[in-house]
């Protein structure tokens, strides 16, 4: 038993990896880390993105839904609605945080392009466009953003234009 012990462990004791095994080693192991430091940083870039267009549409939409508070003559003959606003990403009422990505906006009016011969009801229908524009630095590179969101106004309603009620 006592000889056999002693070759086991004169076989082992001997053993070692060699230069070139260590340095393939540690190669994969950068790999690894580097690939999954890469993976993370697309992964969060994408989710700020993502963040990013959806406050873009809340604003967009926040936009558009204030247009029930306004009639027919205060949305198409006056300057009720101002036609340029600015948003961010953040709340204001938030005294402990930046207020984050400056969001700039359009609000245009214009007349639906019908085709020709344009419907009785061409003169009380407004194409109403939103157009929000922002810019995000990806590390030296700034990157210009912009959505668009467009809807029908009607004088008396929407569904009695589209629906013919």
């Amino acid at each position: 038993m006592r000889c056999f012990f002693k070759a086991a462990q004169r076989r082992f004791s001997s053993a070692a990896f060699t230069l070139a095994e260590v340095c393939i080693g540690a190669v994969i192991v950068l790999i690894v880390f580097g690939s999954i430091y890469a993976g993370l940083t697309m992964s969060f870039n994408a989710t700020q993105a993502a963040r990013e267009n959806l406050r873009a549409t809340q604003v967009m939409l926040e936009r558009l839904e204030g247009l029930r508070l306004y009639n027919w003559e205060q949305l198409v003959y006056s300057n009720w609605m101002p036609s340029t606003f600015t948003a961010y990403y953040f709340p204001l009422t938030n005294q402990n945080q930046s207020p984050g990505i400056l969001y700039f906006g359009t609000v245009t009016f214009s007349n639906v392009p019908f085709p020709n011969p344009a419907p009785n009801y061409a003169n009380d229908l407004r194409l109403v466009t939103v157009t929000v524009y922002w810019t995000n630095t990806y590390g030296t590179n700034k990157i210009v953003r912009t959505r668009q969101m467009q809807t029908l106004v009607g004088r008396m309603g929407l569904q009695n234009y589209v629906y013919y009620n």
